[in-house]
């Protein structure tokens, strides 16, 4: 399938960080001031935590499929049941078929060991991005930015395809449950947050164009314009009791025609690894192998 373009972040983030960069630095140094005026300055930590957020506001986390490519297929043909697809930043399963309505998944939110470099890892389940343009999606994020952790929730809907981020309370170890449900040109995107409830939203948008051709539980490395960003070290990432529905039939990822992606670098070597999935077809984990 190397037919498909690499999906792509808005290019705007290259040009944020850097300058975030140096505000960060400025910061450190004039934390604990105060202006001539008395007015006490954002503490360093808290500038940070506010540049984070700003370097991440206008990322678009799967605005185009994938540049994947099957594994081994001999002679080349239309894959049938499991499938092992290597992709440049996605690491899960996917399912493909038609009019797929509804796809969720649980899990626990995952820690990160971060270094001072820029690293990215997703978390999410949604309909269409594997075989599409149009994406509906929901799920958590992991940023790690000048050696912290930072974690939250977003959507992300068609044509727009910019990360509308909602919590910014979200950490390792919350229980996730993140849902996409559609109803003909309605889509109902859910997360919630058991631990932290300001973490968790309900929204809902409208689109008359979009595939619903493909249901994905993914854990993913985002990419700028002109690269895939180091994947953050999220040590294991284990989706459960997901569930789809395609057309009138409701079942688990195993009920239908599913891919297996492992995320690879230029090189091919792993960078992230799906385990099979279990006997119920409903759970299976991401290990990370590395950052780039």
């Amino acid at each position: 399938m190397a037919r498909h373009p690499r999906r792509f972040l808005l290019c705007c983030i290259a040009a944020i960080v850097p300058a975030a960069g140096m505000l960060a630095a400025t910061a450190a140094t004039a934390g604990a001031e105060t202006t001539t005026a008395g007015t006490a300055r954002p503490s360093a930590s808290a500038t940070a935590e506010a540049l984070a957020k700003a370097a991440i506001e206008k990322l678009a986390l799967g605005q185009q499929p994938l540049n994947h490519r099957v594994g081994v297929i001999s002679p080349p043909a239309k894959p049938k049941g499991l499938t092992n697809v290597e992709s440049t930043n996605w690491s899960g399963y996917a399912d493909t078929g038609s009019s797929f309505s509804n796809v969720s998944a649980s899990w626990t939110e995952p820690s990160a060991t971060c270094g001072r470099a820029e690293q990215l890892a997703a978390f999410w389940v949604g309909i269409d991005g594997y075989s599409s343009d149009s994406v509906e999606q929901d799920g958590t994020l992991i940023e790690c930015y000048g050696g912290t952790a930072y974690q939250y929730t977003w959507w992300e809907m068609y044509p727009t395809n910019d990360i509308q981020v909602v919590g910014e309370t979200l950490a390792a170890g919350d229980t996730i449950t993140s849902t996409v449900t559609r109803s003909g040109t309605s889509y109902t995107l859910t997360v919630a947050d058991a631990a932290n409830p300001a973490d968790s939203f309900t929204e809902t948008e409208t689109c008359s164009s979009c595939a619903n051709t493909s249901a994905e539980w993914i854990a993913e490395a985002p990419s700028s314009s002109s690269s895939v960003y180091p994947l953050a070290d999220f040590r294991s990432w284990t989706a459960s009791s997901a569930s789809v529905t395609e057309g009138s039939t409701s079942g688990v990822i195993s009920s239908f025609t599913d891919d297996e992606i492992t995320m690879v670098d230029s090189s091919g070597r792993t960078k992230a690894l799906p385990g099979s999935l279990n006997s119920g077809g409903n759970s299976f984990s991401v290990t990370w192998e590395r950052a780039s």
